[in-house]
């Protein structure tokens, strides 16, 4: 399911011991999905708050929990720690694509090549969360989190060129949490239009 590399349970059990968190396990989620990839997310949970559906990889001392929504994705993915000149901290290395249905991955496409190139010159990018049914689940990030012109940016950027692209989409819903923005993209009032909009 998922191997860990010997550097990375050494850091593993190197942080539980720092943070006191004997008795918990390591959650692995992936958050989201880029153009970089998969986004996950990793952290430290109480065992008593393990779910019927995750799936437990025990090694020695640790516990690493997976939801039943990211194992799919993460089959045959290899969990490592880096510290060098370059780089410092956890990395996955996921053999598993992006997207596996053709409508998904038209979406990620539009997203990849139109959207987010606009968005990027404001600090901001959107993400494909999931396509279910015919409606496309995103979330915003970076300056376009908790920006006051996000909703302007979705409904008249975003969404018309979700839909004119892939017309089989009948609603794109945002599921940002845009509460916990913290450098939102400033516009006056008078420069009050879409950041994509054409």
């Amino acid at each position: 399911m998922l191997e860990i590399t010997e550097a990375a349970k050494e850091k593993i059990q190197e942080l539980m011991e720092v943070n006191k968190k004997q008795g918990y396990a390591l959650r692995v989620a992936i958050a989201g999905r880029g153009s970089q990839g998969f986004m996950y997310q990793l952290g430290f949970v109480n065992w008593d708050n393990k779910s019927s559906e995750d799936s437990v990889v025990d090694l020695d001392s640790i516990h690493v929990l997976v939801d039943s929504d990211t194992l799919p994705n993460l089959r045959g993915s290899t969990l490592d720690y880096v510290e060098d000149d370059f780089q410092k901290g956890f990395s996955i290395e996921n053999p598993n694509p992006l997207w596996s249905d053709p409508l998904s991955l038209r979406v990620q496409t539009v997203l990849d090549e139109r959207v987010n190139p606009a968005l990027a010159s404001h600090g901001g990018f959107i993400s494909l969360v999931e396509v279910k049914d015919d409606k496309a689940y995103v979330a915003m990030g970076g300056g376009c989190q908790g920006c006051g012109m996000a909703s302007v940016t979705l409904n008249d950027g975003i969404i018309v060129m979700i839909k004119d692209a892939v017309p089989e989409i009948s609603e794109v819903v945002d599921v940002t949490n845009h509460s916990m923005g913290k450098n939102p993209f400033y516009r006056s009032p008078q420069e009050e239009k879409s950041a994509v909009a054409e």
